[in-house]
């Protein structure tokens, strides 16, 4: 029996099985309290949001009644807690309370006004930076100064997450991570990915979330995990929102505004997001590399001048008490003109010259994106029976136009020929479509609950790039450097998985199956097809200790497909000396991942991490001693494994002195096999990060930090020490309605990628150097009063259950 009819029967079994699993229902629950003021009066039409915990995931929320009571009907058996909110108040959070079949009583949250609360300067009740959970770290972005950040910048800030030369996204040591927005797939990775994310702007963000083992539930995509960016939504009723202003220098100037709005009233919610800047930027990038007898001293510089907007939209309503329905429009465009100019110096190992090459290279690059996703969530009754439903279409287009304008100089010339002259045209477009579908079922009488679904995805890559040289006769086609590449890609999956709480004691367990089809079919050179069945289980258990103690450990097996643009065997210049190449015969990486962690509070005391990968794909330089080209090419590296101990969290010094530590220690080691000789990398490497807010008099905050990343190895690259201190200072206007951000980022402009390459013939040292030292002023201010007529609120409280989605 082929892997298609097995997994064509898996899905048929799951449909059999959910009428059976829907024939009983599990015993109802249900939560009450009241919100009430500072003296005990009631708070009629605030907001009470009811999180699931440990991940404050919301499950429901509702307005209060004129006596300031809430009743969440139906809550499923978990631990919980309430978060109260309401326009002019300071936000309350109760403690954590279990719910399993009896009703409970959460006691009263009493909110204090915003404006007497700013009199009193304390930050009891703030959220930390960071929040360590049993099976995710959360990242408080709010916390930060962010002033002139944009997404990538903020996803530096998280443990475990670096960035490699190319601005990829590296999490756990691997380039396998899979990056969800608000829980959905971008379906980017690369350079697509780093320039969404750059255009992204960090003021839009209220937290991130990594997940080195997520659930069976999500795509088994990234081999080290998940990293979640979770934008902000307003849960307040009525008209609210944001809009921010901002300018940057570094090196040249940069410049900002953005508006993020939401409308929640009766059955509708409603929510709006654009953003647009204008970023001058700049990118030094030298290299040293020894060849034979000779050594290139080269140094290119990259000058970009680029324009970004990006909005989203979208609206949920709720049909019925138990039904609601999604649409999520989101897109944007790019434009990047830039110059990249060349210098490479040649000499022999006694520092005689052997002559030396210019290449300028103007260049235009324009990219858009537009993704559509409808949704359809039905809780079939009030045991935390569900269904639900998600259709996304998404599609990414570019272009990209250069000039290749070479000039050779003899040894110790003044004067210059023109060389090679080459211009290139290349354009590619992605179309994803993917469905999916999931039901939750609670057994009757029991803690146990078990989610199963299915999902398919199709993906389309078509990618052209055209080449011509400039002969005497005029520009001719350069045929060998012309291709085309077309890619198709089929995903079936399907998962069930299973968890309980047993009084202490939490466990979840599932197994996920997703069958692969994949055909890449190039102008020059074979069709290269693929068809596997790959099986990926994981497993989490969590321990509660006590009120302030807690252990867990978790497992699982996960994959990463190639980027579609890696597959792409088209040979790309920058430079008369180096190339990039695509390989379209990328095999997927596999790994095994194991973490363990020690909490206490929310403060990660320790915390182990092992990830082994198979195939992980990582740039790989070949050089071509006759022609002193190298060539950088994607390939699979046969095994790495990166063993990490960590610790961190937050400390208040004082009631005006906040700290946010982490500090880990890793072991990495690379063995693989490039041009039949063995390669063979280890190296042990350390980091850490300090961050500091002091809480002062006027509603200001300072706030001082830095990081520090010691040598280590990233694939085949032997990195070299990294750091940088940062300073901000926040202040509050308005009664909190506005806060205006100074920022001083890299102060001493030592932020930068430096590394060497040593394996067979390759003796390389990059040195890789940007803006990273910024001064940027920020200016956000509140829009609207969050208010809406309460008659009305108080109606439909019922229905305003979809606040965080």
């Amino acid at each position: 029996m082929n892997t298609f009819a097995c997994v064509r029967r898996l899905f048929v079994l799951l449909l059999l099985a959910l009428p059976a699993l829907s024939q009983r229902a599990a015993a109802q629950a249900t939560a009450t309290g009241t919100v009430l003021n500072r003296t005990g009066q009631p708070l009629p039409f605030a907001t009470a949001v009811l999180l699931h915990l440990p991940d404050s995931t919301i499950v429901n929320s509702q307005t209060t009644t004129e006596q300031g009571a809430y009743t969440f009907g139906g809550v499923k058996t978990g631990r919980y807690c309430v978060k109260a909110l309401l326009m002019s108040y300071t936000s309350a959070r109760s403690a954590a309370f279990i719910v399993s079949q009896e009703a409970v009583a959460v006691p009263s949250l009493r909110l204090a006004p915003a404006a007497t609360a700013l009199k009193e300067v304390t930050v009891v009740g703030n959220t930390p930076m960071l929040e360590q959970h049993a099976d995710r770290t959360v990242v408080n972005v709010a916390r930060l100064n962010t002033a002139g950040e944009t997404a990538l910048d903020i996803l530096k800030k998280a443990p475990g997450v670096t960035l490699d030369k190319d601005d990829n996204v590296v999490y756990r040591g691997s380039a396998g991570v899979n990056v969800m927005i608000d829980g959905k797939l971008t379906y980017m990775s690369g350079a697509a990915l780093s320039s969404y994310l750059k255009s992204l702007p960090a003021s839009a963000i209220s937290q991130i979330e990594l997940m080195p083992n997520p659930p069976a539930s999500m795509d088994a995509a990234g081999t080290a995990g998940v990293l979640n960016i979770k934008l902000r939504r307003s849960q307040l009723p009525g008209l609210s929102g944001t809009y921010n202003l901002g300018l940057g220098q570094g090196r040249y100037e940069k410049s900002w505004a953005g508006t993020n709005l939401a409308y929640n009233v009766g059955k509708v919610r409603l929510f709006a997001r654009l953003d647009a800047g204008r970023y001058n930027s700049f990118n030094r990038l030298t290299m040293i590399r020894n060849i034979r007898d000779s050594i290139f001293n080269q140094e290119n510089v990259w000058r970009p001048l680029t324009y970004t907007a990006n909005y989203t939209t979208g609206a949920d309503v709720a049909l019925t008490a138990k039904q609601s329905i999604g649409v999520q429009l989101r897109g944007g465009f790019d434009q990047t003109d830039a110059v990249s100019t060349s210098n490479s110096v040649t000499t022999d190992r006694a520092g005689n010259p052997g002559g030396r090459r210019q290449m300028t290279n103007p260049q235009t690059t324009n990219g858009t994106n537009q993704a559509l996703n409808l949704y359809y969530r039905y809780a079939l009754d009030s045991t935390g029976r569900e269904l639900s439903a998600d259709v996304d279409y998404v599609r990414y287009t570019s272009t990209k136009a250069q000039s290749f304008n070479n000039v050779v100089f003899a040894p110790n010339a003044e004067q210059g020929r023109p060389a090679e002259q080459l211009r290139s045209n290349a354009s590619s477009e992605t179309t994803i479509r993917a469905a999916k579908i999931d039901y939750v079922h609670p057994f009757a009488g029991t803690k146990w609950r078990a989610e199963v679904g299915a999902k398919t995805s199709w993906v389309t890559s078509r990618s052209a790039i055209q080449f011509d040289k400039l002969m005497n006769s005029g520009w001719q086609l350069d045929a060998l450097r012309t291709n085309q590449f077309a890619y198709d890609e089929h995903i079936s999956a399907g998962y069930v998985s299973v968890n309980t709480t047993l009084n202490r004691l939490e466990l979840k367990a599932g197994l996920r199956g997703e069958l692969t089809q994949t055909t890449g079919t190039p102008a020059i050179g074979p069709r290269i097809a693929r068809n596997y069945f790959q099986l990926f289980p994981s497993a989490f258990a969590s321990y509660k200790v006590d009120g302030n103690n807690q252990v867990s450990a978790s497992v699982s097996r996960r994959i990463t497909r190639p980027a579609y643009q890696n597959l792409n065997p088209f040979l790309n210049y920058s430079d008369f000396y180096t190339a990039q190449q695509g390989n379209p015969f990328l095999a997927p990486s596999l790994s095994q991942s194991l973490v363990l962690n020690y909490l206490h509070k929310d403060f990660q005391v320790l915390s182990l991490s092992y990830l082994r990968e198979t195939n992980s794909v990582n740039n790989v330089i070949a050089q071509n001693d006759d022609t002193n080209v190298s060539t950088s090419t994607p390939q699979n590296l046969a095994k790495t494994s990166t063993l990490t101990l960590s610790s961190g969290g937050h400390t208040d010094i004082t009631k005006f002195w906040g700290v946010d530590n982490q500090l880990s220690g890793s072991y990495t080691q690379v063995n693989t096999i490039i041009q039949d000789q063995p390669v063979s990398l280890a190296s042990y490497s350390w980091s850490a990060s300090s961050n500091h807010t002091f809480t002062l008099p006027r509603s200001y905050k300072l706030q001082v930090g830095g990081s520090y990343d010691s040598p280590a190895v990233m694939g085949l690259y032997h990195t070299k020490a990294n750091g940088a201190l940062n300073l901000g200072l926040k202040k509050q206007l308005w009664a909190e309605r506005a806060t205006f951000s100074l920022r001083v980022a890299d102060v001493f402009n030592t932020s930068r990628f430096r590394s060497t390459l040593n394996y067979n013939n390759v003796n390389q040292t990059w040195n890789n150097q940007w803006e990273s030292r910024r001064v940027t002023l920020a200016f956000t201010c509140k829009i609207g009063n969050g208010k809406t007529q309460a008659r009305r609120a108080a109606a439909s409280s019922d229905e305003e259950g979809r606040v965080g989605n």
